[in-house]
């Protein structure tokens, strides 16, 4: 069964970073892309980055690129979201997620795995 835990999440000042990490277990992933969505209050659930286990390809969400990384530890088994540069209004639950597929894709339903989400504060 897939496992995917989230931790990283914090409090912090708009223009700070954080660096969320998101373990994962239960099956070889080299066939899946590892993805990070957000979702704030009242709203609904958005694509940030993703990643394609094997190889290099990512996406990002036009409002993040250039301030957040998104990457992975093959000996850990883990994805990581590295988020510099922080705005208020990027407060939000943050979700690890993963899907079957090696097409890289920002649909919420594509994906087949989540995690609990780890929440993120940015304050002004």
């Amino acid at each position: 069964q897939v496992q995917l835990v989230e931790s990283g999440g914090g409090l912090v000042q708009a223009g700070g970073s954080l660096r969320l990490s998101c373990a994962a277990s239960g099956r070889t992933f080299s066939n899946y892309v590892m993805g990070w969505f957000c979702q704030a209050p009242g709203k609904e659930r958005e694509f940030v980055a993703a990643i394609r286990w094997s190889g290099s390809n990512t996406l990002y969400a036009d409002s993040v690129k250039g301030r957040f990384t998104i990457s992975r530890d093959y000996a850990k088994n883990t994805v990581y979201l590295q988020m510099n540069s922080l705005k208020p209004e990027e407060t939000a639950v943050y979700y690890c997620t993963a899907a079957r597929t090696m097409a890289i894709m920002t649909s919420v339903e594509k994906y087949d795995y989540w995690g609990q989400g780890t929440q993120v504060t940015v304050s002004s």
